[in-house]
């Protein structure tokens, strides 16, 4: 009898950001959200000049956590799941810890996308969500053996999770995601009328 096994796991981990204290308001982290954008002028600047559709911080803003106390407690809620997610993949992180490199707003309206891309460098990355309205596009991960699969034919449409070359996961308002930085992922676009806001993050092994 063959003996059949799956190696080389990736893993995906989901949870209620209230999963951990201190408990974030979806309302007034999504009111920051906008707030931020209005006044953030150099941010819209550079999403108007690279094409960006919406508004993100990532090029603007490096320093949410202290500029603005919700920040700082939602990056509290965030360690413990990073926490919790490097002890399931079973990291041996010595003396060192992971913490957080970067932490950015994503405003994306109608017609937005953010396309395929890795967070190099980094160790977790991930996504919280504030705002996911109706028909929204979900988070599409790609199988990292996908570029060396070479003449292999496509899987059945019934194939298992683990075997898809793609990986479509809804999330939803209060969710936080986390992933390996080299998997890579996308948004596809966003098909609802209302903006989809999430907050994105890395966290680095120091």
């Amino acid at each position: 009898m063959a003996d059949t096994r799956s190696l080389f796991a990736t893993r995906l981990y989901r949870a209620r950001l209230s999963a951990f204290d201190p408990q974030i308001d979806p309302g007034e982290l999504e009111a920051s959200c906008y707030s931020i954008a209005d006044d953030d002028e150099a941010g819209q600047d550079w999403c108007e000049r690279e094409g960006y559709p919406g508004y993100t911080s990532y090029a603007s803003l490096t320093d949410l956590p202290w500029r603005f106390p919700i920040f700082a407690d939602l990056v509290k809620a965030l360690d413990a799941h990073v926490a919790a997610f490097a002890e399931d993949l079973q990291f041996d992180l010595g003396d060192k810890g992971l913490v957080l490199e970067d932490i950015w707003i994503n405003v994306l309206p109608e017609g937005g996308s953010h396309g395929s891309h890795i967070h190099p460098h980094s160790v977790i990355s991930g996504t919280t969500y504030v705002a996911m309205p109706d028909g929204t596009s979900a988070l599409k991960l790609e199988d990292p053996r996908l570029p060396m699969m070479m003449a292999a034919p496509t899987r059945t449409k019934e194939c298992r999770e683990e075997l898809k070359s793609f990986v479509y996961v809804a999330p939803e308002v209060g969710d936080v995601m986390l992933w390996e930085s080299w998997l890579r992922h996308e948004v596809p676009m966003n098909m609802a009328e209302d903006d989809r806001i999430s907050v994105s993050f890395n966290y680095k092994w120091e």
